[in-house]
């Protein structure tokens, strides 16, 4: 998918130490980029980039799961719809279990729905859980769960009451 170059019309400086200068300097040089560039897109990183970098840390911190899927959660609702079109556009192809794969793919359905744009295609490939599951153990809240859920969840067998753009 090709982007149309961005015409930039403002100038930033910042004041670096002679060694700061030339520690971007190598590092743009090693990344094949002018300074400008490199340090730009170390301060506003690609929104894919950042989608695979969250994602990559629901994989590896479990522990910090509710914490991560809020970040995940408050930065996809802040894309535009292009943006989130382009982040979320490359399956982010890591070693997530089932129940992550399909939690992911149900929140990158419901916020394409929510900003008007079909989901990316990787999210048809994650196959839905065997058994649902659902966010409370109380077994009256079940048939409340089981109406509110978000339709990407539910499809997915998962049960909650909400999700992105929203907050239990």
């Amino acid at each position: 998918m090709g982007h149309k170059a961005t015409t930039k019309t403002y100038q930033l400086q910042i004041r670096v130490s002679p060694q700061e200068k030339a520690a971007i300097r190598r590092a743009a040089k090693r990344a094949g980029l002018d300074m400008s560039s490199w340090v730009l897109q170390r301060a506003l990183p690609a929104p894919q980039a950042v989608f695979t970098s969250l994602v990559g840390q629901l994989g590896r911190q479990a522990d910090q799961g509710s914490y991560l899927w809020a970040e995940l959660n408050d930065w996809l609702e802040g894309l535009t719809a292009d943006e989130f079109t382009i982040a979320v556009a490359v399956d982010p192809e890591l070693p997530l279990n089932s129940y992550l794969a399909n939690y992911l793919a149900a929140m990158v359905e419901l916020t394409a729905h929510r900003k008007g744009v079909g989901p990316p295609e990787w999210t048809q490939d994650v196959a839905p859980l065997d058994q649902p599951v659902f966010a409370s153990g109380i077994q009256g809240l079940r048939l409340h769960l089981l109406i509110s859920s978000p339709p990407p969840f539910r499809r997915r067998n998962i049960f909650i009451d909400t999700s992105v753009g929203g907050r239990v």
